[in-house]
């Protein structure tokens, strides 16, 4: 058997993204500055966007769908009157426009954004086409013909604005949710144009900007020392969202072997914040995480086990 290059290591590293790479970009170099085997990351960002990016380790690789379903927490920057092809400003302007709302006008346009939304991603983007990639196509000219997609925006806040030109929001939201779409289309409905001109994401589920390392630090050292695993988070840290149920040893082996548990016999001990129609659950033996079981069908059944 071929031996896998670098370290077995298993855990999160929260890493503040610096403008000017792609998500896989950093998750290369990271990978490549702790001399890992594997990694990944848990939730992308735009070249233009600073900020939390999580990146997996090892096992931990098997729990980033839990982490991009979680809340994300962003601040950008909206330029007003200027249009972006890429509607950020790493794009060509492609229209312009003397009209400014004011505060007044956007507090009252913001409530058409909250709540369960359809949105039309940016043309350039990730999503397929007919098989190929938006952003592709947007490059060779021939415009994407992209379709609504249903958006989930718990709060959209206007919280600063330092002049006509320029307004700063806060947003907190659910997965999938372009922040470039949510400025352009808050912009039109305001009665003008606009595109993101700075964009910072703050959270994303349980990882915060407090928790994130300068990529510097993530990197070898001068000595050419791979960076040391003390900074990872634990495997479990990024389900730490996730209601927690706990369980007795007994249930704990039976789960481990893919047996289901009647949720009758779990009454009392079930998470309020748990959906019992097919929602999520963090199993625990005392403070060990066993891993995730789903709600359904008046069972415990064992989904991700760690």
């Amino acid at each position: 058997m071929r031996r896998k290059h670098g370290r077995p290591l298993n855990g999160w590293l929260v890493v503040d993204k610096p403008p000017g790479m792609t998500s896989t970009d950093v998750v290369n170099r990271v990978r490549r500055g702790f001399d890992a085997q594997k990694a990944g990351h848990g939730g992308t960002l735009d070249p233009l966007a600073t900020g939390v990016l999580p990146v997996a380790f090892g096992h931990a690789t098997k729990t980033v769908p839990y982490v991009m379903d979680g809340t994300k927490l962003y601040r950008f920057t909206l330029r007003l009157g200027d249009a972006r092809d890429t509607d950020d400003a790493d794009g060509q302007t492609v229209a312009t426009s003397d009209a400014r709302p004011t505060d007044a006008q956007i507090a009252a346009a913001l409530p058409a954004f909250l709540g369960d939304i359809m949105q039309i991603p940016p043309a350039y983007s990730a999503i397929k086409v007919a098989g190929e990639r938006a952003y592709d196509m947007a490059r060779e000219g021939r415009a994407p013909v992209l379709e609504p997609r249903p958006a989930r925006v718990d709060r959209f806040a206007l919280v600063e604005r330092p002049d006509a030109d320029t307004a700063i929001f806060e947003v907190q939201s659910g997965k999938g949710v372009y922040m470039r779409s949510l400025a352009r289309d808050l912009a039109q409905a305001c009665g003008t144009l606009g595109h993101v001109a700075a964009l910072r994401r703050l959270r994303v589920g349980p990882f915060t900007e407090a928790q994130a390392f300068l990529l510097d630090k993530c990197v070898a050292g001068a000595d050419n020392a791979p960076a040391s695993p003390n900074l990872l988070l634990p495997v479990a840290t990024a389900l730490a969202d996730i209601p927690a149920l706990a369980l007795t040893e007994a249930e704990v082996f039976g789960l481990s072997n893919g047996q289901a548990i009647n949720l009758v016999d779990l009454m009392g001990r079930i998470p309020q914040a748990a959906d019992p129609n097919g929602g999520l659950a963090r199993a625990m033996a005392g403070t060990r995480v066993i891993g995730l079981c789903r709600l359904s069908d008046g069972w415990l059944k064992p989904e991700r086990l760690l």
